[in-house]
């Protein structure tokens, strides 16, 4: 569905390798990107320790959407996981995209209430369940990220160390 809605949008496709920063903390973001393979991660610099809030996969759309909407800095690094092919958006061309396009406009509106969703069931996640918990969920929802993501990067998703995580894997292989 976002990708008929940012059909329009006219986008540079690039291909970049792992590791590679797109957004660094404390830019101004104006880019937009869909993930058409690979793997990004948006992560938060807490004191020295990197913690992982969301990993986007082909087909979802990552942003600093503080940072694009309110030309403020963002709070966030956005970097690939794995060689990673991209198409990056102008907040100027979208902006002028969706102004004449009120169909496109709603589909990310949409998008956006989605995404704004998933969020708020990661926040109560890591709130009321416990680090296996989490990581089973993670199996169930998402095995493709399990099976494609270094485990470090994982672990600072779960919010445990790649040590207890190893440990909660070790008790699922044996359940």
């Amino acid at each position: 569905m976002i990708e008929n809605c940012l059909s329009k949008v006219l986008s540079t496709r690039i291909v970049v390798p792992a590791k590679t920063v797109l957004l660094e903390a404390g830019a101004v973001s104006i880019h937009m990107y869909l993930i058409r393979s690979g793997c990004a991660r948006l992560w938060y610099n807490n004191n020295g320790e990197d913690i992982t809030l969301q990993f986007f996969m082909p087909g979802q759309v990552v942003a600093s959407f503080d940072s694009i909407l309110h030309n403020i800095p963002s709070e966030f690094t956005l970097e690939t996981i794995l060689p990673t092919e991209v198409d990056v958006f102008e907040k100027r061309d979208i902006e002028a995209a969706f102004k004449q396009n009120a169909e496109s406009s709603m589909q990310l509106a949409m998008q956006a209430f989605e995404l704004a969703s998933k969020y708020k069931n990661l926040f109560l996640s890591r709130i009321k369940d416990t680090p296996q918990q989490r990581y089973e969920s993670l199996l169930r929802e998402h095995p493709d990220i399990v099976a494609q993501i270094p485990q470090h990067y994982i672990a600072t998703y779960l919010g445990v160390t790649p040590v207890s995580l190893s440990r909660i894997r070790a008790r699922i292989g044996k359940s």
